[in-house]
């Protein structure tokens, strides 16, 4: 491996898992490594290690441009900028991706969502089609991965739902394969080291995909705890999710997931995260037999 491979978001869970996986189980020497962040003593850790440890912000193009120079390949970690009003995270990777090509980068890889396209019920999808459509307007080769949902997301409604024995949910018969966050991360390292010139489009999920319902059986199968499934209307369920405390815009994003999965677009499985690693990915009731005194209280 002669190539320097670039992570953004590196002090998040995603980019150091990706770093770990290139350390480890890539053998991607340390010093081949460029973890870009916004506040580098995060990643002291890595820095202690040999990777080279960059100040990077995605509203300072300038910045951006700095961090990625003499970069071979970059990972465009999709930013956290959760904006409905302003299209901000989008701007975001569109100056990512502009800072690549001014730096003369040779691949970039970008983590998406499945089926992004306008017609996604989920609110923020236009953000990752946006910067799919800049990354091949940018005539840079890419591979883009396009992150299910992972299972770490359940902690957002299993625990609560555990507790009171109702899981309200809008998601229907629609069927979802969450994934565990490192198998993806595992996938996007093995990709990223690849050294891979042609342009490759991955969906990364889990190994099955289940139904609201079915996923209630399999925790009580693993907790004891009986969980009923209550199907809403979506905009019942958005008034819920706000009277539990959350901001309109965050339950709207939330409801959104359920819609989305309601209309079947996040139902396919692949075997991407296996093909691209070479390790078999955690069921969902793995994550929940190893999670089950958190999400069970």
């Amino acid at each position: 491996m002669t190539e320097t491979l670039l992570v953004t978001g590196a002090s998040g869970q995603l980019g150091r898992a990706v770093i770990r996986h290139l350390l480890d189980a890539q053998k991607v020497a340390p010093a081949s490594i460029i973890a870009t962040t916004r506040d580098p003593e995060n990643l002291a850790d890595l820095a202690a290690l040999g990777v080279t440890v960059r100040a990077a912000d995605f509203n300072d193009p300038a910045s951006l441009e700095k961090a990625f120079a003499g970069a071979d390949r970059v990972l465009i970690v999709s930013t956290g900028d959760l904006d409905l009003k302003t299209g901000r995270r989008l701007k975001q990777h569109e100056a990512a991706v502009a800072a690549a090509k001014k730096a003369g980068v040779s691949h970039l890889l970008y983590t998406s969502m499945p089926n992004p396209e306008p017609v996604s019920p989920v609110l923020f999808a236009g953000d990752h089609y946006g910067t799919e459509q800049a990354i091949k307007a940018s005539g840079i080769p890419y591979t883009i991965f396009r992150n299910g949902w992972y299972q770490e997301n359940l902690f957002l409604a299993l625990p609560h739902a555990i507790a009171s024995g109702k899981w309200y949910s809008s998601a229907g018969d629609g069927r979802i394969a969450h994934g565990a966050r490192d198998d993806m991360a595992a996938a996007i390292a093995a990709g990223l080291a690849s050294g891979t010139k042609e342009s490759n489009i991955y969906t990364l999920t889990g190994p099955h995909a289940y139904t609201t319902s079915e996923i209630a059986t399999l925790v009580t199968e693993v907790t004891g705890k009986p969980l009923e499934v209550i199907q809403l209307p979506d905009e019942a369920l958005t008034e819920g999710v706000k009277a539990a405390g959350l901001p309109e815009d965050f339950a709207r994003i939330i409801v959104s997931f359920d819609a989305n999965t309601r209309s079947g677009r996040i139902a396919m499985v692949t075997d991407a995260v296996e093909t691209l690693s070479g390790r078999k990915p955690q069921t969902l009731k793995q994550f929940l037999e190893a999670n089950k005194a958190a999400l069970a209280g």
